[in-house]
């Protein structure tokens, strides 16, 4: 086998890695609550934590690999992730759990960030199409077999060994790394925006405070009102600073493009209204219906397992339907899957959820698969990695908001079927609400421009 080939699986394992736990960790945490005896809000923070970090620290980290070389930081990421997760699994406390699952998504956003620069590198013409789309297969298996992997794993060893099972695969890549992969950097790329960074993670984190605390503090409370006013004075600040930036972390000229704004919206929304879902699918299954973690991994096959298998499906129909229409569609379903869902009770069965972990499933599939390729279709091919990184910011700071938002809606109800159900009918609306921007956004024309050498 040729080195190249040697470092793609390099690559697609830490990957793999990665993406795992940020689906793999939803039914465990159950368990995690009844072990660290976690508050409702603790438990939040331990998947808010890691897609908090992952989103802020996204659009620096591939800065990081252009100056110190891409090599030396896709290995320092690994290693990060990997310590982290030793952290995580040896956790005595929630706010030690929460700390480690932070540095974790800081460790996952550098490896994520240089991945796809490394394959670039390596892979040149037909093979570099073939090595991106193995890529995108590992991202799209990881999310499918997740819930599963972290039953299995909770069930019959525990929940620590979620993380400790990243502990040989982690050093395995830092190997793997060093001895297959060929070091580069671009001299020429921008410094580091330290200001932006600062400023876009202390923004996000306070509205993220605010609405995992609000029910706790009061809404009208002095503490949560200053952290809204706080977290929109941040982030208008970030703003300002990065319009005037050089070579800024999120170039905000490019959401004067309808459909690169149009991409940014279904990807918040798709995460906010159904990824976010699983902690609280995960809560219901297991707390409410008594199902045991590997139970109810099982259970969110049929919703994982059907949108790997539409997701290519959405791939090859995107070069013959405008992509808007899969959009649309695609976040409809996604939305009438979330009203399918609505109506559960204590006392009902799991397959009340089938219907909708059905029609879920295809919908995020077609979504999931032409959203990546239209953020970076409307840009010049120099701007697509940060294009590519604002698109994946996007996707996890809808799951940090949604799961922080929607946990406060829930919790602002009597208990927690009625809650549940109240969550389902606002992520219906948004999806809705998606499908409409998409539709109207994402117009053709915005990405004629680049695909048309790509059809020659």
């Amino acid at each position: 086998m040729d080195r190249k080939w040697r470092a793609l699986i390099v690559v697609c394992v830490a990957i793999f890695m990665l993406l795992l736990d940020i689906t793999v960790v939803n039914v465990a945490l159950p368990d995690i609550q009844k072990e660290l005896h976690t508050s409702f809000t603790e438990l939040q923070w331990v998947v808010d934590a890691y897609a908090l970090m992952l989103a802020t620290c996204m659009l620096n980290a591939g800065t990081l690999g252009d100056l110190l070389g891409r090599k030396r930081v896709f290995v320092i990421g690994v290693g990060l992730f990997t310590l982290a997760s030793a952290a995580c699994g040896a956790a005595t406390s929630p706010l030690f759990l929460d700390l480690a699952r932070g540095a974790q998504g800081i460790g996952g956003a550098i490896m994520f960030a240089v991945s796809l620069a490394i394959l670039s590198q390596e892979f040149h013409g037909r093979e570099r199409g073939t090595a991106f789309g193995i890529w995108g297969a590992t991202i799209g298996a990881a999310v499918a077999v997740g819930p599963l992997v972290g039953g299995a794993l909770t069930e019959w060893a525990g929940w620590r060994w979620i993380f400790f099972v990243n502990l040989p695969i982690g050093a395995a890549c830092i190997v793997g790394a060093w001895r297959e992969l060929h070091e580069s950097r671009d001299e020429e790329h921008g410094g580091f925006d330290t200001l932006g960074f600062a400023f876009l993670t202390s923004g996000l984190f306070a509205f993220v405070l605010a609405l995992l605390r609000g029910n706790d503090w009061g809404w009208s409370s002095g503490k949560t009102l200053g952290l809204f006013a706080a977290a929109a004075a941040v982030l208008v600040a970030f703003g300002f600073v990065e319009a005037r930036q050089e070579h800024p972390m999120l170039e905000l000229g490019l959401f004067r493009k309808p459909a690169f704004a149009g991409a940014q919206i279904i990807a918040f929304s798709l995460s906010s209204s159904m990824f976010a879902q699983f902690l609280y699918l995960a809560l219901y299954l297991q707390n409410v219906l008594g199902y045991s973690p590997l139970q109810a991994g099982l259970r969110f096959l049929p919703l994982s397992l059907l949108s790997f298998v539409a997701a290519p499906i959405a791939g090859r129909l995107s070069s013959i339907i405008p992509v808007r229409i899969l959009f649309g569609v695609g976040m409809s379903l996604v939305g009438t899957a979330l009203l399918l869902m609505h109506g559960v009770t204590a006392t009902s069965s799991w397959t009340t959820l089938l219907a909708g972990f059905i029609v879920g499933g295809i919908g995020v599939g077609l979504v999931n698969a032409p959203l990546a390729a239209t953020a970076v279709s409307v840009v010049e091919p120099r701007q697509a990695g940060m294009a590519s990184g604002i698109n994946n910011t996007f996707r996890q700071v809808g799951i940090a908001t949604g799961i922080a938002g929607l946990g406060a809606i829930l919790q602002s109800h009597g208990n927690f079927v009625d809650g549940f159900n109240a969550i389902l009918l606002v992520g219906s609306a948004v999806s809705f609400a998606a499908a409409l921007a998409g539709l109207a956004l994402v117009r053709s024309s915005d990405l004629v421009r680049t695909q048309q050498p790509a059809a020659a």
